[in-house]
């Protein structure tokens, strides 16, 4: 279960990658604009302030995110991306932090290529920062005797779950796409208590919350709290600093 509250912890960060995105969009009058994993709307919104003229299409696997991107006036609707096929008019796709959930999306972008419009953009933002402390700490202790029988099945991202710059790069040019590919690691600055563990509540950590009960959860967060404290440690003024590394395409059919 998506908690659109805890999503929205840090949102000013969280919004960088998407502005950052989106700004490479050349469209200047698209007729429809998609943004495939919504989320609580926050972001979707600003689709609508640049391209006021188009129909606004969005969407997210979870309920809790579509009924909170309801709530900000867009017509969210519940849908699986690897199911979401583009109507005619289609001329902007976007879809920020939502592939790295998808095994094997590069067939899902080949289709999408094929499918849209000549002149359509697909623009796509996934984090690449699985081989960062947060996400092998969490690994490790998922795996860990205590934890491996509740957790054998969670699905927690491993590094192999995007691609590289270079690798979507030549998969859309091979699909006859102009592409515009890159990466950028943020160094962003945290506060609060624990703030990576928070951080990683809000996305990482979600199959394992949904894997365990109430009590369980709290275990586990206690247990990788010291782990996550010691490989992200507060500086004296109380920042603390958070790599994050994104991987960014935009391809122009």
């Amino acid at each position: 279960m998506w908690d659109p509250a805890k999503y929205l912890d840090y949102a000013d960060l969280r919004a960088r990658p998407f502005h950052d995105l989106i700004a490479r969009i050349g469209a200047s009058a698209p007729r429809r604009v998609v943004d495939l994993g919504c989320g609580p709307g926050n972001l979707t919104v600003s689709l609508r302030e640049r391209w006021p003229g188009a129909v606004l299409e969005c969407g997210d696997s979870s309920p809790e995110m579509v009924a909170a991107a309801r709530s900000r006036g867009l017509d969210a609707t519940l849908l699986d991306v690897r199911d979401w096929t583009p109507s005619p008019d289609t001329d902007v796709v976007v879809s920020n932090a939502v592939l790295q959930w998808v095994p094997d999306h590069a067939a899902l972008l080949r289709r999408w290529a094929a499918s849209l419009p000549s002149g359509a953009y697909l623009a796509v933002q996934v984090p690449g920062n699985f081989n960062a402390p947060s996400h092998v700490l969490t690994r490790e202790l998922a795996a860990s005797p205590a934890w491996s029988s509740r957790l054998a099945d969670v699905m927690l991202r491993e590094d192999d779950a995007v691609s590289s710059p270079l690798e979507y790069a030549n998969l859309l040019s091979d699909a006859g796409c102009g592409v515009d590919a890159w990466e950028t690691t943020y160094v962003q600055p945290l506060r609060g208590p624990r703030p990576v563990l928070e951080w990683i509540t809000g996305t990482a950590l979600r199959p394992v919350r949904a894997a365990l009960n109430d009590t369980e959860w709290d275990r586990f967060r206690a247990e990788l709290a010291p782990r996550l404290d010691a490989a992200y440690p507060a500086r004296p003024d109380g920042t603390t600093w958070f790599e994050f590394r994104r991987v960014f395409f935009v391809a122009q059919v």
